[in-house]
């Protein structure tokens, strides 16, 4: 049987401070990688000068390299998105640049995709570090506060429908496969790579998750998008954000995923349309709860409460309270 191929994916901009461990751990590996496909985005720092000499390195370990500079600047969804297609593997690794991978990661996760052909994603948690790579203390899925029932599902084959509550696999621990590529890119405007793929991946096959750190994820001021414990003060001042924005650009993202599907054939195509239709329908219900008077919104509040939507597609009563506190 042919072993397939891994590929490894890395995007760079003016991430010189934090490159080199990065690259470091990716040569570290237990099991190297095929190739190693490499984007920078305009970097001005010596990003490029570090990638040039770890093409080199690479390329001594038998790895194929292919590093490119951007003509123009694509954004980090862009230049993602530029990568997948560029890279040749049957198995496709996310990588950021400011992270370090744990020596076994790429084995662990190879062997999940070698065992079970049905896996579309796989994504791992993380240990969340601070800008010199000390511990915060807290891991990427006690950020995220993952709970038990959540996890279970995903197992089970249930991830769509944790999918529909909230993201839950980050970008920069995640795998997956040459097809769901060709699949689902381009990625919809208003969507993140990561989340749109996952999106994708549990809508038309299966995602699942090692239930361990497999990267220090790096937290430091130049983050895309960072993560951390999120504190009482932090969610009591969450409560009372302007929300109907977020809402109303949250429906017309579920509605492009909507009809991505709708033009998909595959199998439970009719009734993940379905459901993507009813949690887009509930927060075009709560733009509007948001547009009453606060004294007024109550019953509204309540009807959708009834019906299950709150549970099902958010934090149940803490999303009845925001909707019912907030000012648009």
């Amino acid at each position: 049987m042919t072993r397939p191929r891994f590929s490894i994916v890395l995007c760079t901009y003016n991430g010189a401070a934090y490159l080199q461990p990065q690259l470091d751990s990716l040569l570290a590996q237990t099991r190297l990688p095929d190739e190693i496909v490499i984007g920078d985005d305009g970097s001005t720092d010596a990003s490029m000068d570090m990638l040039h000499v770890f093409a080199q390195r690479a390329r001594k370990a038998g790895i194929a390299v292919e590093l490119r500079r951007n003509r123009d600047t694509l954004g980090y969804v862009g230049n993602f998105s530029a990568g997948l297609r560029a890279a040749e593997g049957e198995v496709l690794f996310l990588c950021d640049q400011d992270d370090v991978w744990r020596a076994d990661k790429l084995a662990r996760m190879a062997d999940r995709f070698e065992q079970d052909p049905s896996l579309s994603l796989l994504h791992s948690d993380a240990r969340l570090v601070d800008a010199q790579g000390g511990s915060l203390q807290c891991s990427l899925f006690e950020a995220l506060q993952m709970t038990p029932q959540e996890k279970q599902a995903i197992h089970d084959g249930h991830a769509f429908e944790v999918v529909l509550r909230r993201s839950f696999a980050t970008g920069a621990t995640a795998a997956l496969r040459r097809s769901l590529v060709e699949l689902a890119l381009p990625v919809e405007t208003g969507w993140i790579h990561d989340e749109w793929l996952t999106a994708v991946a549990a809508a038309t096959g299966r995602v699942d998750f090692i239930d361990e750190p497999l990267i220090d994820y790096r937290q430091h001021g130049a983050n895309q998008i960072g993560m951390r414990r999120r504190t009482l003060a932090m969610k009591w001042r969450d409560l009372l954000l302007p929300r109907g924005r977020l809402l109303s650009d949250e429906a017309l993202r579920l509605r492009r995923l909507e009809a991505f599907l709708a033009r998909g054939e595959f199998r439970g195509s009719a009734e993940r349309v379905a459901q993507v239709h009813h949690k887009s329908s509930h927060f075009d219900r709560r733009v509007a709860i948001g547009r009453l008077p606060r004294l007024r919104r109550l019953p509204a509040i309540m009807r959708e409460a009834r019906s299950g939507c709150y549970r099902r597609y958010g934090t149940g009563g803490r999303s009845m309270l925001r909707d019912l506190l907030r000012h648009d």
